[in-house]
């Protein structure tokens, strides 16, 4: 006997800054982000006798799958959910975006319904803030959303390059630390003082005249120079709330060190943890690694070193031979 599984990969993703906290423009946020090819949220999904997820993130999947059901009009059909991999929660890397429209796309997948990834952001409560959760659902590479608007649906994108396949994102990686979420997100925005006009003014021009030409021309140390300004500049706005321009110092201490090695572009995505930098080569990167190692490792810290990532959300569907009569 056999059955349909339907497998989705989705990538995480980099916040590599915002172009306006404050709305002054009229649209709130703004950003530029990158797709990655790692890490990624692995799930299959298949029809089940009942609802039921495993790992940690049981909770919040089934909850996203009944929000989609009803939505959908399924019914009392029942799924089944495996975990193969999920991005680290709370760390900047869009995990919780990631996981509900994975499972979104999962559940349209194997009822034969087309992609709606932007609705189902709205439906499940994700793209508030961003809409690159939701863009690098359908494509990947580095895209800009133009702000949140007064309507409940995720930011649009507005420009999209791809990243080049040479080129590495060094990842620093804590996890005794956690970035700001839900309830206490909110309180930090609040706290925060406003975001000077002619600041956004400048991170716009960095945007589109200075980062995206330069990601055009595969120019890496204009686009690291245009970037590591932007996280400059919005680090300050909400080191108030998260103690500094990143989060968790040890991450600080480690970046800082890539950029004296000659990495480019350092900078914390979201309220982080995680911090990154890039490099032009793999050998690149290595070598980049390899000075850092010692301090990494005392630190408790971990380093990884990823390639970008220029589709979006990989999505398969297979055959899987069971037992007749068992879950």
């Amino acid at each position: 006997m056999t059955e349909d599984v339907v497998s989705v990969s989705a990538p995480a993703r980099l916040h590599l800054g915002f172009l306006d906290p404050g709305g002054r423009s009229g649209r709130r946020f703004g950003g530029i982000g990158l797709a990655l090819a790692e890490p990624a949220t692995r799930l299959s999904i298949r029809r089940a006798p009942e609802d039921r997820a495993d790992g940690a993130e049981a909770g919040r999947a089934l909850a996203h799958l009944n929000a989609m059901r009803r939505h959908l009009g399924l019914g009392d059909r029942r799924y089944a959910l495996t975990f193969s991999e999920t991005i680290p929660p709370h760390a900047g890397l869009g995990s919780g975006t990631q996981l509900a429209l994975a499972v979104a796309t999962g559940l349209r997948a194997i009822e034969g319904l087309a992609p709606d990834p932007a609705g189902d952001a709205a439906l499940l409560g994700r793209g508030n803030r961003s809409g690159l959760g939701a863009a690098f659902v359908s494509a990947g590479g580095v895209a800009v959303d133009g702000g949140k608007g007064p309507t409940e649906a995720p930011p649009p994108i507005i420009a999209r390059l791809p990243f080049p396949e040479a080129w590495r994102v060094l990842l620093v990686l804590d996890p005794r630390t956690e970035g700001f979420h839900g309830e206490d997100e909110l309180k930090a925005f609040a706290s925060l003082p406003p975001f000077a006009e002619i600041d956004t003014a400048l991170i716009c021009r960095l945007v589109l005249l200075e980062a995206l030409p330069a990601l055009a021309e595969e120019d890496i140390a204009g686009f690291g120079a245009a970037i590591a300004t932007i996280q400059q500049m919005v680090g300050s706005h909400f080191a108030p709330a998260q103690g500094g321009i990143f989060t968790s110092p040890a991450v600080s201490r480690i970046c800082g060190m890539l950029a004296a090695a000659g990495a480019h572009g350092i900078g914390q995505s979201s309220w982080g943890p995680t911090g990154f930098a890039f490099a032009p080569s793999q050998e690149e990167a290595d070598r980049l690694s390899r000075t850092v190692a010692e301090a990494v490792a005392e630190a408790g810290l971990t380093l990884r070193v990823v390639a970008g990532r220029n589709a979006g959300s990989r999505i398969e569907r297979s055959p899987l031979r069971r037992i007749a009569g068992t879950g």
